[in-house]
């Protein structure tokens, strides 16, 4: 058995994208941040192949907090070694989605897949549909995968390409919009910590950053207000 195998990367068919966010209206139209992902199935093949089907197994255990842990145990030589990660539930299939995302949560520590978290979301242009009075991404009009690199897992696109130009306050107002539609502290935190969110946040005016901080501590409050009910403006 090679370990190093598990962080093979999968090929590009079974590499998905899902939305991140809402879509922006840019001079070109709607575009959307793509975040690529693989399903629990293909973790479970890639198990398979490579430690053997009687060579892993995996327990689940829910938390006080709603959290699914999944422990993630590979025999090596006489002896199992496990590794757990754990997710929130999602909001269609809660159950299942939770179970799948602990495994495939667990088995990035392995390094099944971790290779896509080095993948930058990049702005991909989309079709929208109109779901009351808002707008819903529909699909993806061009395939992301042609605003990312295959060497080295960076966009092609210039920088000043990557996203569609908003004006500061268009900037703050999708930050914010973001925030509100955080499911869980850890996701909202997560997605605060990326590297481009970060960026766009810097690159405001000290008021409306501080107004996102704001925002930020007050839907923290919301998702948790027992830990969070008295937090100050402060930092993310």
């Amino acid at each position: 058995m090679n370990l190093s195998n598990l962080s093979a990367e999968f090929p590009r068919e079974s590499v998905h994208w899902r939305v991140q966010g809402q879509p922006y209206k840019g001079r070109d139209g709607y575009a959307a941040l793509a975040l690529a992902y693989i399903d629990a199935r293909d973790v479970m093949d890639r198990l398979d192949n490579v430690c053997g089907p009687e060579g892993w197994q995996d327990s689940y255990e829910e938390t006080s907090t709603g959290r699914t842990i999944c422990t993630l145990s590979i025999k090596i030589g006489d002896e199992w070694i496990s590794k757990s990660d754990g997710a929130g539930g999602t909001q269609v299939e809660a159950e299942k989605g939770g179970l799948s995302d602990a495994l495939k949560r667990a088995a990035v520590k392995w390094g099944i897949g971790r290779y896509l978290y080095r993948l930058d979301s990049p702005w991909v242009a989309c079709e929208v549909k109109q779901v009351g009075n808002k707008v819903q991404w529909r699909s993806w009009a061009e395939d992301p995968w042609s605003k990312v690199k295959v060497s080295g897992y960076q966009q092609e696109a210039p920088k000043s390409k990557q996203k569609p130009e908003m004006t500061p306050a268009e900037r703050r107002d999708w930050v914010q919009n973001n925030i509100s539609k955080a499911k869980s502290i850890d996701g909202l935190d997560a997605w605060l910590n990326r590297p481009d969110i970060q960026e766009a946040i810097t690159g405001l005016p000290e008021p409306m950053q501080n107004e996102i901080t704001t925002a930020a501590n007050a839907k923290r409050n919301a998702l948790d207000p027992i830990t969070y009910g008295d937090q100050a403006v402060g930092a993310y």
